[in-house]
């Protein structure tokens, strides 16, 4: 009885965007404060699991992409904590003072997040491009000292390009419009919304998407010559270079790929929604609800990934 009772002063004070009728609103504030929990011990759960197997096991760390995935293990495990600031005001009734300061301050740090773990997969796609293109002056290139420099610089270029959000040029993102001020006070802004997409989503797809396709096509080649070889030369010997060769790579650029697209199919409803939004094509509250917690969800994703792609 004090469940439904505070249930429905949730359902008067916050951003319910799913329900239509008084009682089918508060069956939707139910249902979001269930999925929002879930997502929320999910997400911490997963990627602390991710973190500790990383810390006890010291042959992880001889890849170099592990930097970049301990980076968003980290990333995705402060998007988990952040969610609790939902979940508590889901949980418990707000007074809303500070509700604005509250909606933008989560709304950045959330994206802040997210733009970390997508600059992530993108320096992760370069690095595996480097490896099997340059194979040979790739520890050259690639040092532990440059890969501590490129997070630092990941970090603060995702800090500084969601800055305009607090002078008032746009909305970051709907990840905080479980509070109402965020729902209904805090507008996007089309110019705002395209540069976010100039500057991060549109040039991390474009690198992804370019590595990637020379990866597996450098790939095919080196298989169509070892297949070659072994019609022409069948020993051993061939056989034991060719699996020594790029099979790891690829297998590993497989890995690699398979947390990539679903990270893109996730999020690829959220940024598609975000656009039409802001050019006020479309506004729906549920779709905003459905897509940002679909988003979200990758930060779980991931650990399933590594998971079912990889015994290592």
């Amino acid at each position: 009885l004090n469940m439904s009772s505070s249930v429905l002063n949730l359902s008067e004070h916050l951003s319910c965007p799913l329900g239509f009728g008084h009682y089918n609103a508060v069956d939707i504030c139910i249902l979001e404060t269930v999925v929002i929990v879930l997502l929320t011990f999910l997400i911490i759960a997963g990627n602390l699991t991710v973190i500790f197997v990383f810390h006890c096991a010291p042959l992880l760390h001889h890849y170099t992409t592990s930097y970049f995935i301990q980076t968003m293990a980290y990333a995705d495990l402060f998007v988990g904590v952040s969610c609790l600031v939902p979940t508590l005001s889901l949980l418990h009734y707000s007074t809303g003072v500070h509700e604005s300061l509250t909606c933008q301050v989560f709304g950045y740090i959330i994206s802040v997040l997210k733009s970390v773990s997508m600059a992530c997969l993108a320096c992760i796609s370069v690095d595996r491009y480097l490896a099997i293109t340059k194979p040979l002056s790739y520890n050259q290139l690639v040092t532990p000292c440059r890969l501590r420099i490129c997070i630092i610089l990941i970090w603060m270029y995702s800090c500084l390009i969601f800055l305009p959000s607090f002078f008032g040029w746009g909305k970051p993102g709907y990840h905080g419009d479980i509070f109402e001020w965020c729902a209904t006070s805090w507008l996007t802004n089309a110019y705002f919304t395209g540069f976010i997409v100039c500057l991060l989503y549109a040039p991390a797809a474009f690198v992804i998407c370019f590595t990637y396709f020379h990866i597996f096509k450098i790939c095919r080649q080196h298989t169509k010559e070892i297949n070659d070889r072994r019609a022409r030369f069948p020993s051993h010997e061939v056989d034991a270079s060719g699996e020594t060769g790029h099979s790891p790579d690829r297998r590993y650029a497989m890995v690699l790929f398979r947390i990539t697209s679903v990270f893109y199919v996730l999020w690829l409803p959220y940024i598609i929604y975000f656009l039409l939004e802001s050019s006020r094509v479309l506004e729906n509250p549920a779709l905003s609800f459905l897509t940002t917690w679909l988003a979200i969800s990758n930060s779980f994703c991931n650990c399933v990934i590594y998971s079912l792609s990889n015994s290592v």
